[in-house]
């Protein structure tokens, strides 16, 4: 896989994943619960999901090459990136949806 295929596949990740608590009334997607979830929930699954996201991609720059040096600003613009790929769920979840 070539770098161009590596940086969409985790940018489209990201927005799936980003998207997937405010979709799904289900844990991670797959563990049913017994309540729907809340927005605290859901905030703790988008901060997994970011976590999840940075290992697929830490894994592809890992078999592209070399892992380059990450500072503070690289985590605050990629958290930022994510929760504004979140909003499209978070809009349909809580604005669009009557019975949410």
């Amino acid at each position: 896989m070539n770098q161009t295929a590596s940086s969409w596949l985790v940018v489209v990740a990201a927005f799936l994943i980003a998207n997937l608590p405010f979709i799904s009334n289900r844990l991670f997607a797959v563990i049913a619960l017994k309540n729907p979830k809340n927005l605290g929930l859901r905030l703790a699954e988008l901060v997994v999901g970011y976590f999840v996201v940075g290992a697929l991609g830490l894994m592809l720059e890992q078999r592209l090459g070399q892992i380059a040096p990450q500072g503070w600003q690289f985590y605050a613009i990629t958290g930022t990136l994510f929760v504004t790929f979140a909003f499209p769920g978070f809009v349909y979840r809580y604005l669009f949806r009557k019975n949410a």
